[in-house]
């Protein structure tokens, strides 16, 4: 069973193995969403790295649950899972993406995910390497939502001299992105 695969630490080579098992006969990706909600952290922590790299390098697989990670994404409260939430969001948000995820953030309502992920960063708890996803895909969502920019021009204002200098850098690449002066 997948959990119990899950309960001892896995590193990279081991994620990738697991990422190109997923299939109908093994687990599926909505599999790997629901575990990322499981009460061990370290479990939801790992479902989620797998998640991600069956996005990166399996997108085929992920495609049909799409929808319900859309779904579940705003009841995450992992942070260590969160990270690779949003950085799959940010992945899909993207404007390269790939054709059939450009019509699914198309057709899905997405203003309960603009709104948690503005929470998401400005919320002092939230790790910055979230945050820094969090712009990302604020950015990437500024054609579905127009009012996105100046809001989150705003925001970035507010949040620079707060943050890291990591969180600086990436506010001057969205800056850049936005072609807004500093």
């Amino acid at each position: 069973m997948l959990t119990d695969l899950l309960e001892k630490p896995v590193g990279k080579i081991e994620v990738e193995q697991l990422a190109a098992k997923t299939s109908a006969q093994t687990f599926s990706a909505k599999d790997l969403i629901d575990l990322s909600f499981h009460p061990n952290e370290q479990i939801g922590f790992r479902a989620a790295w797998i998640l991600e790299r069956v996005y990166s390098n399996h997108q085929e697989r992920f495609l049909p649950h799409a929808t319900y990670f859309l779904q579940k994404l705003p009841l995450q409260q992992n942070l260590s899972a969160l990270r690779h939430y949003v950085k799959i969001l940010a992945f899909i948000t993207n404007k390269k993406t790939s054709p059939e995820i450009k019509v699914i953030i198309t057709d899905f309502e997405t203003d309960t995910i603009v709104e948690v992920v503005f929470a998401w960063l400005i919320d002092e708890h939230i790790p910055v390497a979230v945050k820094s996803h969090c712009l990302n895909i604020l950015a990437n969502l500024i054609p579905k939502h127009n009012w996105i920019k100046e809001e989150l021009i705003n925001t970035m204002e507010f949040l620079v001299d707060k943050e890291s200098i990591a969180f600086f850098a990436k506010v001057k690449q969205i800056r850049k992105q936005l072609k807004v002066k500093s």
